[in-house]
């Protein structure tokens, strides 16, 4: 077997520290908060915002959650993003993705007040990360890989990192913070590619479609999918897999990440890292 990465106990080193930020601004009188927009009912995306107001009680930030309707218009939101760009004491928004189909999610996240995109998408954000700008915020699932990597003293400074997915939530920031080769469902050679990598990080949106026949003996394999399939024995009557064959690779990698309990975990530290980053900058603090 791998060495499993456990990225609940690295989130958890990454709250210690955040915990002892968080007193130092209450003592400044400052509490960070976090806006969580949620727009209709989908069960995937309340779970989500479920764990991130979990974690804002458990650190003692200012959690605000406003949901709107799936029937919410684009102009409707725009008002409430706006409420909350003007809102002294909220220092993070996130609106969650997927909106329902009618709502403009690029123009949403360009109405963010980019001091407050904790989730890292506005275009000043980009820019910031493609210009090496630490005062910018980098989206919260690249953010965790890297930590993740880092913590777990695995070797990232010339290794070859192959990424799986070009998505601007994923793949194209990875691409930016390490030196990768970035590849999609279709391209030419993909395992001959793959198995060249010192490092795989799968973020395709498939569930299994990382085999063994894409991994080399002594590879890491990070896990970044989260994909609902069908499981009769399960209470829920599905299970969340990845985009690994988990039981196939787990033979052939030397360390990786499990589903659930590897990067989403991260995420939601990151999150709440970006937004603690956000409060002190209010207060002027360079980065």
């Amino acid at each position: 077997m791998p060495n499993l990465i456990d990225g609940r106990a690295i989130a958890e080193k990454v709250y210690v520290d955040l915990r002892r930020e968080i007193a130092e601004l209450k003592a400044k009188g400052v509490t960070p908060g976090l806006a969580v927009v949620l727009v209709g009912d989908d069960p995937a995306s309340r779970a989500y915002v479920r764990s991130k107001e979990k974690m804002c009680r458990e650190l003692g930030l200012h959690s605000l959650k406003l949901e709107l309707p799936a029937s919410a218009t684009q102009t409707e939101l725009l008002n409430r993003v706006e409420e909350l760009n003007a809102d002294s004491n909220v220092h993070g928004i996130l609106v969650q993705s997927p909106p329902p189909p009618h709502i403009d999610e690029a123009a949403i996240v360009r109405a963010l007040d980019p001091r407050k995109d904790v989730d890292g998408f506005h275009p000043e954000n980009v820019a910031k990360l493609v210009l090496d700008d630490p005062g910018g915020f980098v989206p919260c699932t690249p953010l965790g890989v890297q930590r993740l990597l880092i913590e777990s003293k695995i070797n990232i400074n010339g290794a070859h990192v192959v990424v799986l997915g070009r998505s601007m939530i994923v793949g194209k920031p990875l691409a930016l913070l390490l030196t990768v080769t970035v590849l999609h469902s279709r391209s030419r050679d993909l395992a001959e590619i793959t198995r060249s990598a010192d490092i795989i990080i799968a973020a395709i949106g498939r569930a299994g479609f990382v085999t063994a026949d894409h991994v080399r003996e002594g590879a890491v394999v990070v896990d970044v999918g989260i994909n609902r399939v069908e499981d009769a024995a399960s209470q829920r009557g599905y299970r969340l897999v990845g985009d690994v064959a988990f039981d196939e690779v787990s033979e052939k990698a030397s360390a990786l990440t499990p589903v659930p309990g590897g990067i989403g975990p991260m995420t939601i530290a990151m999150l709440m890292s970006n937004t603690v980053k956000a409060a002190w900058q209010s207060l002027g603090k360079p980065t």
